[in-house]
């Protein structure tokens, strides 16, 4: 494949030719804030809509994560218009997401805490109103727990779950009442999933969480019990 010369604030970077600019970014040490990109899935998700950038000659910014890098093309990634947009985007997700940081199993882990430390956020909305959310959390699982209150929707658990899993997770319903679940909202003890915690691993906040006196050994003596190997 051709490689090409593209320029990120300022700075030559070579890349392959049709890689995409958020991991061409990523990958030569530029940041860029991201929430759903699997580097693996193509289409990219392009959920989060939080990895905007700048083109020169484009009339409006671009997801990173879903454009092809190009010979000659000069990236920007802080301009005004891209602050704008990924900060709208970082409070929406806040809007919808369940604020218990001191209560989080993912506190100082999560990746809203991160992207917010990065970017010199706040943890908190200032435009937004909040939208509340009170599902059920589901702990039926000996392994791990889910809190639909506080999941991004980013789409990781999903995917995982059907490459690496019994695809027992997919997304449900729609607009501002999506949210991932099992078929009818099965408890996960009763869903068929085979224990592997690939989800709980892949989520990037505290939506998926492994239970705290769950220990590797455990997880693996559980998922043989549970599939009936010797």
């Amino acid at each position: 494949m051709a490689q090409v010369t593209l320029t990120i604030d300022g700075v030559d970077v070579k890349a392959q030719k049709g890689e995409r600019l958020l991991w061409v970014a990523l990958d030569n040490g530029f940041y860029i804030p991201n929430l759903c990109a699997i580097r693996q899935v193509t289409p990219p998700l392009a959920s989060c809509r939080l990895c905007f950038v700048e083109i020169e000659g484009r009339p409006a910014p671009v997801t990173a994560c879903t454009e092809p890098v190009a010979d000659g093309i000069v990236v920007h990634l802080n301009t005004p218009k891209v602050k704008r947009l990924r900060n709208t985007a970082f409070e929406l997700l806040l809007s919808q997401h369940k604020l218990d940081c001191r209560h989080c199993a993912k506190n100082r882990s999560c990746e809203l805490q991160n992207i917010a430390s990065r970017l010199g956020l706040k943890l908190k909305l200032s435009r937004l109103r909040q939208i509340p959310r009170d599902l059920p959390a589901d702990s039926s699982h000996p392994l791990f727990t889910y809190d639909p209150n506080k999941c991004v929707l980013c789409g990781k658990c999903v995917w995982i779950c059907h490459e690496q899993g019994t695809g027992i997770l997919d997304f449900a319903f729609k607009g501002i009442d999506t949210k991932v679940s099992t078929i009818c909202g099965i408890p996960l003890a009763e869903a068929g999933c085979n224990g592997c915690l690939a989800c709980a691993a892949v989520c990037p906040v505290g939506a998926l969480v492994t239970k705290p006196d769950v220990s590797v050994e455990k997880a693996k003596t559980l998922t043989s019990l549970a599939s009936g190997a010797p």
